[in-house]
């Protein structure tokens, strides 16, 4: 299985970057994964919340593949601990599934058809955070799960 990160807009704080980076070079070990950027939408003063959402669901939709399996980072998804993360990331494994894609929205969430697309949604908070951060706490949170299957002493319970 592959997994792959999809944001809206891109990383413009260096520090967030770096450790994105370095959790990113830390999954190489366990699973392959690529963190796509989509483009932040121009013009988007002149667009209702709605036209933006659907903007951005459009170009999300065309990233995908028709086998993948799309979950959506959503304030309303289902909360994990990271023990449980890590059994479901074993579980989509198990499943045969080719590729994984969890995809962090736009400031206003989702489209449509891209809950429609969806298979499941993931919150890893009931707090909210800036895009950029929750990059870095789902990737981290990617290699935390690894750590955990592989019993090796990341995490600590």
């Amino acid at each position: 299985m592959k997994i792959k990160l999809l944001a809206i807009g891109k990383t413009d704080n260096k520090n967030l970057q770096r450790l994105i980076e370095t959790y990113q070079n830390r999954l190489k070990h366990y699973i392959k994964f690529e963190i796509s950027i989509i483009p932040d939408i121009k013009n988007v003063k002149n667009l209702s919340e709605n036209q933006q959402k659907e903007k951005e669901g459009e170009l999300i939709l065309k990233q995908l593949q028709p086998t993948d399996q799309l979950v959506l980072l959503d304030e309303k998804g289902n909360q994990f601990r990271s023990i449980e993360f890590a059994k479901f990331l074993q579980k989509k494994m198990n499943s045969g599934i080719k590729q994984l894609v969890l995809v962090i929205g736009g400031p206003y969430g989702f489209s449509d058809a891209v809950y429609k697309k969806s298979n499941g949604k993931i919150s890893l908070s009931k707090m909210t955070f800036s895009h950029q951060m929750i990059r870095l706490f789902l990737v981290e949170q990617l290699y935390r799960g690894f750590t955990i299957l592989k019993n090796e002493p990341y995490h600590h319970e």
